[in-house]
């Protein structure tokens, strides 16, 4: 078990346990063996002007960016839900969505669809709070992952059913199709350009064609299988490599729980210690939406593989045991769980990281010096009050050498010290929906998304009520 802070050269800011994992240990070794598969003809689906893999948080922000524009779109999901690990994973905590300042930064299609969501769905901060640096204030607020560095932020937590329902109708709102049961399985791949996507289904080995794909699936599996280039390099001190399935504990009085922890700081070490004396991984609660709701977003382990079905497999059974080994200590030792019961484990497992892509621009650590890309799509706040917010460039989504792909979400094009962030919710509600643009862009125009004009690219983005860096001139987009 490890502990990091910001003290690490200024590298590492969010102070959190991991726990490291013994994978090797449940992992089969190889057969050596093969067995060979009949080729065959595989019936063609449909064809759309834009094809995006993956309805998490990037995918359904780029496929109702797309179908806006009036690109036929359709979104491949292969669970029944929308919204990826902010619903199915139960990553219910939207992070940081302002500046230090208290500035929204993260706007567009985030703001949007976080103001769609009804009163009695989210939780966190007016927006008179943003940037307030009272301690009594931030205090409070940072007992319920809504301030950071003694700022409070726009930093809400939501109901996952209302975002799933929200995610769906914004799609089918904005014209395009949804596919739900469907797993992207390979791209298709001609004269190095993407062309569009087998997937798997009850129906079998489909395919659909498209002018232009978007990869939204979080571990870079199209690009990837594409034979795109990627790096998969990890900071073993940070949590952003790490694994784990959240889930919520019903019947519980975090009100009373949360007085608890801040007036009996030393009794909360002590129970927290206690646990881990019992199993070794033991994670504190979080507060939801909800004040008889608590979240567990841990605990996290680290050493696994996102892309080993062995590693995936062994870090599910192993958080659905700590999933009933934690209630049972804190409906026994914890004030308010008295009555809390097992509510819901996610339907998705927690992947922070698998795969980045090498993308024709990067974003890197020497970059967080508030320099400006001339490429820019968004704006990302940054992970310290000591360091000027990120500008995301337009190359970061675009791989080096292959065409007719673009790649937001987690695993853009990016350093692992900007993964920690860039990886989150909302920076991926902000590529994703500068990937819908870009690809219907594309389509339209009858290039490769690398030849989308940029101007154009960021006109639109604006018009869609992203923020950026520095204003961009205006421009007659039709």
């Amino acid at each position: 078990m490890g502990t990091n802070a910001e003290a690490d050269g200024g590298r590492i800011f969010f102070r959190s346990e991991t726990f490291a994992g013994d994978p090797a240990r449940h992992r089969r070794p190889p057969t050596g063996e093969t067995v060979a598969e009949a080729a065959r003809d595989i019936p063609l689906h449909a064809r759309c002007d834009v094809l995006v893999v993956g309805g998490g948080p990037s995918g359904v922000a780029a496929a109702v960016a797309a179908g806006r524009l009036g690109a036929r779109t359709i979104l491949l999901e292969r669970y029944n839900h929308l919204g990826g690990l902010s619903t199915g994973g139960l990553v219910i905590w939207i992070d940081r969505m302002t500046d230090w300042s208290g500035r929204p930064v993260i706007r567009g299609f985030a703001e949007e669809f976080l103001d769609r969501l009804p009163r009695e769905a989210k939780a966190g901060p007016p927006p008179a709070a943003w940037g307030n640096r009272d301690a009594a204030t931030a205090a409070w607020w940072q007992a319920r992952t809504a301030a950071f560095h003694g700022t409070v932020t726009h930093s809400p937590t939501c109901d996952p059913e209302v975002m799933k329902l929200t995610a769906m109708e914004m799609v089918l709102e904005a014209g395009a199709e949804i596919l739900f049961h469907a797993w992207g399985a390979e791209p298709i791949v001609e004269d190095c350009a993407v062309r569009g996507c087998f997937f798997e289904s009850k129906q079998g080995r489909r395919a659909i064609l498209a002018g232009c794909v978007v990869d939204a699936t979080g571990d870079g599996d199209l690009f990837a299988r594409a034979g795109a280039a990627y790096d998969a390099d990890i900071d073993e001190n940070d949590i952003h490599h790490c694994m784990n399935t959240s889930w919520l504990f019903g019947g519980v009085n975090m009100p009373r729980y949360q007085r608890w922890r801040a007036e009996y700081p030393a009794g909360f070490g002590d129970f927290l210690q206690r646990g881990r004396d019992r199993f070794r991984l033991f994670e504190r609660a979080f507060a939801s939406w909800r004040d008889d709701v608590a979240l567990f977003m841990g605990p996290r382990l680290s050493g696994y593989s996102a892309v080993n079905v062995d590693d995936l497999s062994s870090v599910e059974i192993q958080s659905h045991r700590l999933m009933a080994q934690h209630l049972s200590l804190y409906r026994e030792q914890a004030p308010g769980f008295e009555n809390a019961y097992l509510m819901l484990s996610a339907p998705q497992i927690g992947i922070r990281h698998a795969r980045r892509l090498r993308g024709v621009a990067s974003v890197r650590r020497v970059d967080w010096d508030g320099r400006v890309t001339v490429d820019e799509i968004g704006v990302s706040p940054s992970l310290s009050p000591k360091i000027p917010n990120v500008s995301v460039p337009y190359g970061s989504l675009v791989p080096e050498t292959l065409d007719g792909l673009l790649a937001p979400g987690r695993h853009l094009s990016c350093d692992p010290n900007s993964h920690s962030f860039l990886r989150e919710i909302p920076q991926c509600w902000l590529t994703g929906q500068a990937a819908g643009v870009a690809a219907a862009l594309a389509v339209a125009g009858k290039v490769a998304p690398r030849a989308v004009p940029i101007g154009e690219l960021q006109a639109r983005l604006r018009a869609g009520g992203v923020h950026f860096s520095t204003p961009v001139p205006a421009q007659n987009v039709a």
